[in-house]
């Protein structure tokens, strides 16, 4: 039996190199980093795919210098003045070599330092933010880098969102693999937003210093450099205060950077620092604002730069704008519409300082009317019959427990429906109004345009309801057409900078009102108010038809009226609607009206007011009659419940039931308007009422 050979003893360094097996968490931490490197490996490939795809999408350097962003839009007058150019303002495109070091570093040094070192975005500063906005709690600091505002401002919109934050790496990174730092750079510089509608660092510098950029001081550059973070805040023109004290931030950075050195950061004199003193905002903006919004309903063209030619007269405007500075009473508002008898708005003035305020009073706000909105009461009642010369009684008058009051508390007696409307009776206004009926007076407030509510309980009578100035003017200068419709409008013409038309204004069918007839006894009872009643002081030399309107404890003053040519509105009053010591329908906004129509008229010739019109012998029988229930008095055609005429008489209907009661007197209080002087008194000068309506 053969011997067995001894077992040989492995090494310990062989034993001890067996593996020890696994753990599950070993191995689902080995199976994740695998996973992660395929995923960032995959990511790689899709961003570099992306990116080529970027660069082979971007346009040439060239094309990227003469396609800015944004739209120009100038806005001129009738007579060819630019009234205003809002949009992008670009200066004058330097090259790189031109633009001043101290620009340069100033920029770098605060938007992006690393800016010569990373791809086009910067991991570090990615990631320093978004530890900030973390712990902020929302999107308090930025890790955009130089080439990404680049992508961002040529490229894309400000929408804060990671999609548009993925598309905007994409491109900075596109973007450096297509240019050089120096060409970004230029880019960058050339095409920035810095305030006050400035693009570029040639436009900011001419803008803000009124010199080129290549003249630009260190303290001139640090102040352009801090306005990239946030333009409208630290724009000169908006807060030069503001703009210095973000300067001082830039050129502490600078020094922090290495940019300049400590004895330049501390020689840098902010304060003396002075700006250009910036085109001071005039009221034609009031017009000019009222027009862009217009402007979007006829173009969808929003690339090319626009010319839009307007109604407005340069001259109407100036003398507008200077009656309303004249007479608009201490610490009130004033507001002045001025139109053809088309509807073409000639001048508009919102307020008395655009800078002050841009709220356009003349367009946007909504006050009682008083008894400028007799207009439409009267209107109907001669639509029904009543002529200027019949007899009305101003006599105590009740509804329910409400009984209007003269501002007087006087009561004349038997006079002509002329003069009543010519001194403003209230009395006789409510009664006219009760025997058409209320609503019928709406209707034909409705019917000039007044789309505000109207109300239709006695008082509305005399002006209760809210309107506004410039649908006001629109209905007097209906009534001054002759009953047609004088619809404002303002644009006439709307071609892009080359010359293409956008838009052509037409004349619109003129629609009729009310018949000739009613217009022209209507202009009779205005003419009376400036020959003998509450607006004298409106005479200016000429025919002239207009009504005052004064609201309760001289809260709003109006005064509308019109010539052969023009018509206007003014309005005046406090915009918190307190009492304005003084202020009467019949004083300021009857002077400012005056003043404005000496100029508007001047060069006119005088145009006679048409006054009578007489029917033709077999009636009206216009087709306007039938479309717009226009019908001379006793010719009115017999309507069913649905409004349609009927062919055979019926019994005359009784009258409709009184309107709810009005409790207590307090309605005559918010429209009266100032007591009617008989006559001026001694000593007085010519024509000038001591207290008129």
């Amino acid at each position: 039996m053969a011997a067995t050979p001894p077992r040989r003893n492995r090494p310990a360094a062989t034993r001890g190199s067996r593996k020890p097996a696994r753990g599950p968490v070993a191995r689902a931490a080995i199976t994740l980093f695998k996973i992660g490197i395929g995923a960032g490996l995959l990511l790689a490939l899709l961003l570099a795919v992306a990116v080529a795809i970027s660069m082979a999408s971007l346009p040439g350097y060239r094309e990227l210098m003469r396609s800015p962003n944004g739209q120009m839009v100038q806005v001129r007058s009738a007579d060819g003045a630019v009234l205003v150019s809002v949009g992008p303002s670009y200066g004058e495109w330097l090259a790189f070599d031109e633009i001043p070091k101290t620009m340069v570093d100033a920029m770098i040094a605060v938007e992006d330092r690393r800016f010569y070192s990373h791809p086009g975005v910067d991991p570090i500063g990615t990631a320093r933010a978004l530890v900030v906005n973390i712990q902020r709690g929302g999107s308090a600091q930025g890790g955009s880098t130089i080439t990404q505002q680049l992508a961002r401002n040529i490229f894309l919109t400000a929408a804060q969102n990671y999609t548009r934050k993925v598309r905007e790496a994409i491109l900075a990174l596109a973007l450096e693999q297509r240019f050089t730092k120096r060409e970004i750079l230029e880019l960058y510089l050339n095409r920035v937003y810095f305030g006050g509608g400035a693009y570029g660092i040639d436009a900011a510098a001419r803008k803000f210093y009124g010199h080129g950029a290549q003249q630009l001081s260190l303290e001139e550059a640090a102040v352009i450099a801090g306005l990239v973070k946030a333009p409208s805040r630290y724009a000169p023109s908006s807060d030069p205060a503001k703009a210095k004290r973000r300067a001082k931030t830039v050129i502490a950075v600078m020094a922090d950077a290495g940019r300049i050195t400590a004895a330049e950061a501390a020689a840098a004199d902010i304060d003396s620092l002075r700006f250009a003193p910036q085109p001071r905002q005039n009221n034609v903006r009031y017009f000019t604002d009222w027009v862009l919004a217009e402007l979007e309903t006829l173009t969808d063209e929003t690339v090319e730069p626009l010319v839009v030619t307007t109604t407005l007269m340069s001259g109407m405007q100036q003398a507008a704008d200077r009656a309303i500075g004249a007479h608009t009473p201490a610490g009130a508002q004033g507001a002045l519409v001025a139109m053809s008898t088309d509807g073409a708005v000639r001048a508009m003035v919102g307020g008395r300082d655009y800078v002050t305020s841009i709220y356009n009073r003349a367009t946007s706000s909504r006050r009682p009317g008083g008894s400028a909105f007799k207009l439409f009461v009267y209107l109907a009642a001669l639509e029904d019959g009543v002529e200027p010369d019949d007899i009305v009684v101003d006599e105590p008058v009740s509804f329910g427990k409400w009984s209007p009051r003269n501002n007087d508390r006087t009561y004349r007696g038997e006079m002509t429906v002329r003069q009543a409307f010519a001194m403003s009776v209230n009395t006789v206004a409510v009664q006219l109004a009760q025997r058409v009926g209320f609503d019928t007076v709406a209707d034909m407030a409705r019917r000039f345009g007044i789309t505000t509510k109207i109300e239709r309980q006695p008082a509305m009578a005399l002006g209760t309801s809210d309107v506004n100035l410039l649908e006001m003017t629109s209905a007097y200068a209906s009534v001054a057409r002759g009953g047609v419709e004088a619809a404002p409008y303002a644009i006439t013409k709307v071609t892009t900078t080359r010359g293409r038309t956008l838009y052509t204004r037409e004349a619109e069918e003129a629609r009729m009102l009310v018949a000739p007839w009613v217009a022209a006894k209507m202009t009779d009872l205005l003419k009376a108010v400036v020959d003998s009643g509450t607006g004298r002081r409106a005479a200016i030399g000429r025919e002239v038809a207009g009504k005052t309107g004064t609201t309760s404890s001289n809260r709003d003053g109006w005064f509308l009226g019109f010539t052969g040519d023009i018509a206007a509105g003014v309005w005046m009053g406090r915009d918190d609607n307190t009492v304005v010591g003084g202020l009467a329908g019949g004083r300021a906004p009857t002077m400012a009206w005056a003043d404005f129509m000496r100029v508007a008229t001047k060069g006119m010739a005088p145009q006679s007011l048409q006054t009578d019109v007489s029917l033709p012998e077999d009636g009206f029988g216009e087709p306007d009659a039938e479309v717009y229930g226009i019908y001379p008095p006793g010719e009115e055609p017999l309507l069913d419940d649905d409004g349609v005429p009927v062919a055979e008489a019926a019994p005359e209907s009784p009258r409709a039931p009184p309107p709810p009661r009005l409790e207590g007197d307090f309605l005559d209080e918010i429209l009266a308007e100032p007591p009617t002087p008989r006559a001026p008194p001694p000593g007085s000068p010519s024509g000038a009422a001591p207290d008129p309506m």
